[in-house]
């Protein structure tokens, strides 16, 4: 169900980052000018006094802003929250936005101009950038066996041969190569939502948006990049998974069993366990590396293990312990 006057709904989840997000609300009202529009912060169960803060903020505004708190009971993770911030607001656009993004002036404006010049596009992605306005990868190849066998061989030549699987694609992207984009910051269109549903709540955190990409590729909607339409993402600052693959300690569950999920709905059961068969195999490529005398690329902690959480069982329990 759409709101005929509603133009714009803004979503942003609000988990212990509070500061943060109201940075973020601030960058948004700044640029919305006469748009017709709400923006609504669900708080993801926060529990550390971020929500009380940020209802504080919204009460003090005067003249009143077009922002609305929701609580949610639970933490329902990004395709929870997201999903109670869409239907608290029905409207013709829903922009999904994290917490740890800024909009840099003209945002808005581009990215509707290009929604409405381009009916067919069912998500438009913004150029996101850090702080220093370098653009960030932010659209992708859909991960597949092949980038399994390609991110854990880690290898030149692997990576050479199998260069059109794999998922980062050089920015800015060719249009056709797009099979998803991140949802750090993303401007999906009300009919799209309408006719494929909300995010898959099976998904705690990651790889939500690649299935939901894949989704909408699959009822015949497009991915289009829009440049013009500019973000500052500052990575991790919502979510610790960035931070913790940086320095190749353990992940959370959650990611695996978010990873497992996907190849299994994107590949069938047999194309999760291929994935997993060829992780493996390039993890044994790499080992190689000594046989030259070269350092052999580092995995995170336990990862040959726990790629196999959800193998059996890859729609089961999603993991979350966040």
């Amino acid at each position: 169900m759409r709101s005929s006057d509603l133009t714009l709904t803004v979503s942003i989840i609000n988990y212990r980052t509070g500061d943060m997000t109201l940075a973020c609300v601030r960058s948004v009202l700044a640029d919305l000018g006469e748009i017709p529009a709400r923006v609504v912060v669900v708080d993801n169960c926060s529990g550390d006094g971020s929500a009380d803060q940020i209802e504080a903020w919204i009460a003090a505004q005067s003249p009143a802003v077009p922002v609305t708190l929701v609580r949610s009971e639970t933490n329902s993770g990004f395709s929870g929250g997201h999903n109670q911030g869409m239907a608290t607001a029905p409207a013709q656009f829903y922009l999904i936005l994290n917490s740890d993004a800024l909009i840099r002036p003209g945002f808005f404006a581009a990215l509707l101009d290009a929604a409405r010049a381009h009916p067919g596009a069912g998500l438009l992605a913004p150029q996101l950038e850090f702080d220093d306005g370098t653009r960030q990868v932010s659209c992708f190849r859909f991960p597949s066996p092949a980038s399994e066998l390609i991110r854990a061989a880690a290898t030149g030549v692997i990576t050479r041969l199998l260069a059109r699987y794999a998922v980062p694609l050089s920015m800015p992207p060719a249009p056709e190569q797009i099979g998803w984009a991140s949802f750090a910051c993303i401007l999906l269109r009300g009919d799209m939502v309408q006719a494929i549903g909300p995010m898959d709540e099976g998904y705690f955190l990651y790889f939500e948006d690649t299935e939901y990409c894949l989704r909408a590729r699959r009822a015949g909607w497009r991915i289009a990049y829009i440049p013009k339409a500019r973000a500052i993402h500052f990575r991790g600052g919502s979510a610790p998974v960035k931070a913790l693959a940086r320095e190749r300690k353990r992940l959370p569950a959650y990611y695996y069993a978010s990873r497992a999920r996907f190849l299994h709905q994107a590949h069938g059961r047999a194309g999760l366990w291929a994935a997993n068969l060829l992780w493996h195999l390039g993890r044994g490529i790499a080992s190689a590396r000594r046989l030259a005398g070269k350092a052999v690329p580092a995995t995170n902690d336990l990862e040959a293990r726990d790629i196999w959480i959800n193998a059996f069982n890859p729609t089961g329990d999603s993991g979350a312990t966040r």
